[in-house]
């Protein structure tokens, strides 16, 4: 959807008439039903001067298309300026540029897509615009039927218009060159640059031709990228469906071609326990419902299997822009239109939230919201994995709202387990032990699965680091409580320690330090050097592990002949527990029953990373001796 469009010639009169703002707030209103904000109006007049100065080259023809505000369709991501036209040889073209008003940036080492600025008056990570630019254009050609067919050129690039450029500068960072190179940043001094880069593939006005054929284009998935996404599953043996994954594939399938066949909704939920395979059947369903000319979008609250996933997925040499592009946050959906999407699959819904985005002030509902933007909606479900106050995933949410958008409702079972060496038995100890529910498993008598619990963390930290190092995997990672503060000043600096442990649980003085993840990987399951550093539940939720040491905290503790919880031990940073304080002043009752379930579920869940062992050191010595009885 193109929210203004003209010639060349009709932007610089608006433009000069101060109408430009004007017409794309009320454009936004009539085709978003949303009003503007005054920051978004400052933006678009301070931006269009700049470009008014850029097109203002005679040698980009008075009748080339100007688009701003382009939101591709299906996404809620808006492209600032398209320009169209032909070439020398007659070539329909498209320039895509990305206008940031950023001053400075910091390169994140490590990372080849992300990069630190200055957003709303605080340092936050984004990607790098270079890969911004790259990815809409890999989408409009992945999905636009129209630009393939008519073998429409895009030619990405970004244009930074406050930022001075310097010597080796930190945009320019070998990291990444992959997309610089294909989608060239453009800064302050250098418009006769970003002219040139036009002029080269504007040459002649189409009169908005092109413009035209890219917003009516049918959306259909590409056949390379169908293509590439069969490519990146095949031959990975951790995505081969076994049992009765297999059976739930079938069936998801089945319900989501019947969607696109006679235009009903339909919402399935999957339920399953740690290590069954959702995720699996998630990805495999991806890649085959796209290869039926579907788009389908894989969507979790949590980045990091996104972004673990995406690495792996893409390790062969396959277009990180394009895969990314599957891959998306729960709260994308808030401004999709009713049956958008063929098929979206949100992983980890217990994790869903009621609003998006980063104040958590936009929308209404996750769970509402991706159904109505999607004609078959699969939310893959675990209520036990619940980690935070905001978390409202659940059976009976989806099938409210699925009820309301009237969306017939399906429920799937997986009971085969693959983690924790196939036992159900152990995950049956862990809910006994950790006194979620009473089970036929409150010992780990006949469990054939390496639980251990040591105390020291020394000797934690000593186990996996040899585990790790068996067969060359890099699969085994220490994850602790979040019990220990998370300084920014620490986050991107390796030899800050953040979890110290002066005393080991006998009372001897040792010597145990050790940081959380960095801050600068968004990878932290699968990096080579992750092993020296503690991860919490943010970072390993979703994923697994073939062993897990897990530093359990004083909010977890035994005292009189019980496992209690104590959220006042968690780190005044944690998010997950926001909000309890306000809670306790009008419902006590529920604010502690809340806390509760966080606590347990939090440890529960990292306690089911591992696929072989789980070893285990405790602050608290009476729980460690607990532990240790209930072996």
């Amino acid at each position: 959807m193109i929210i203004y469009n003209g010639t060349k010639a009709q932007f610089a009169r608006d433009v000069i008439r101060d109408v430009l703002a004007d017409k794309l707030d009320a454009s936004i209103q009539e085709k978003l039903h949303r009003k503007t904000g005054q920051s978004e109006r400052h933006s678009w007049i301070n931006s269009s001067q700049y470009m008014y100065k850029i097109l203002s080259d005679s040698q980009i023809p008075d009748d080339a298309g100007i688009a701003l505000e382009y939101n591709i369709p299906q996404t809620a991501k808006r492209i600032d300026y398209l320009v169209s036209g032909y070439d020398g040889r007659a070539q329909e073209n498209v320039v895509i540029i990305e206008l940031k008003q950023w001053e400075s940036l910091e390169a994140i080492p490590g990372r080849d897509c992300t990069v630190e600025t200055y957003l709303g008056g605080r340092l936050v990570q984004t990607v790098h615009p270079s890969y911004q630019a790259q990815s809409y254009a890999d989408f409009i050609y992945d999905y636009n039927e129209s630009v393939r067919e008519k073998k429409i050129g895009l030619h990405p690039c970004a244009y930074l218009h406050n930022y001075q450029r310097r010597d080796s500068d930190p945009l320019d960072s070998p990291q990444y060159k992959t997309y610089t190179d294909l989608a060239p940043a453009f800064t302050l001094h250098q418009a006769p640059q970003l002219q040139a880069y036009i002029r080269r593939f504007i040459q002649k006005g189409d009169s908005q031709k092109v413009l035209f054929d890219i917003e009516n284009g049918r959306i259909r998935p590409s056949k390379s990228l169908q293509d590439e996404l069969a490519s990146m599953l095949r031959g990975k043996k951790e995505f081969t469906l076994i049992d009765d994954q297999m059976v739930a594939f079938e069936a998801i399938r089945d319900a989501s071609r019947k969607c696109q066949q006679d235009g009903k909704k339909r919402t399935l939920i999957v339920e399953g326990g740690p290590g069954t395979g959702k995720t699996v059947i998630a990805f495999n369903l991806l890649a085959a419902l796209t290869r039926e000319d579907q788009y389908v979008i894989y969507a979790s609250k949590n980045a990091a299997p996104r972004n673990v996933y995406l690495e792996k997925l893409t390790a062969g040499g396959f277009r990180k822009t394009s895969v990314s592009n599957l891959l998306k946050g729960s709260g994308s959906f808030v401004d999709s239109k009713e049956n958008a999407i063929g098929t979206i699959l949100c992983d980890e819904a217990h994790r869903l939230n009621e609003k998006s985005g980063m104040f958590h002030n936009k929308g209404v509902n996750q769970v509402l919201e991706i159904i109505h933007a999607a004609r078959c909606s699969v939310f893959f479900l675990d209520e036990s994995q619940r980690v935070t106050v905001l978390d409202i995933g659940s059976r009976e949410e989806i099938e409210k709202w699925a009820k309301k958008e009237g969306s017939e409702v399906q429920i799937l079972s997986l009971t085969s387990q693959f983690r924790c060496n196939g036992s159900d038995g152990y995950l049956s100890f862990l809910d006994d032990v950790l006194e979620i529910r009473r089970t036929a498993n409150p010992t780990m008598a006949g469990i054939d699965y390496d639980f251990r619990v040591v105390d020291d963390p020394n000797t934690l930290r000593d186990l996996i680091l040899e585990k790790n190092k068996e067969g060359g995997r890099n699969r085994s990672r220490i994850i602790a409580g979040y019990c220990w503060e998370w300084p920014t000043k620490g986050k991107n600096d390796p030899t800050y320690h953040d979890i110290v442990i002066p005393k080991n649980n006998r009372g001897e003085a040792i010597d145990f330090e050790m940081s959380w993840n960095l801050g600068s990987s968004a990878t932290y399951a699968i990096d080579p050097d992750s092993v020296n550093q503690a991860g919490c539940i943010h970072t390993t939720q979703g994923l697994e592990f073939d062993y897990v040491g897990i530093i359990i905290g004083d909010d977890l503790r035994f005292e009189n002949g019980h496992v209690i919880t104590d959220v006042t031990k968690r780190a005044k940073g944690d998010q997950s527990v926001k909000g309890l304080k306000t809670l306790a002043k009008t419902d006590p009752v529920r604010a502690r029953k809340l806390s509760d379930e966080i606590i347990r579920n939090t440890y529960r869940t990292i306690m089911s990373r591992g696929m072989k062992g789980c070893f285990v050191y405790c602050t608290d010595p009476a729980l460690a001796a607990h532990l240790k009885e209930r072996l």
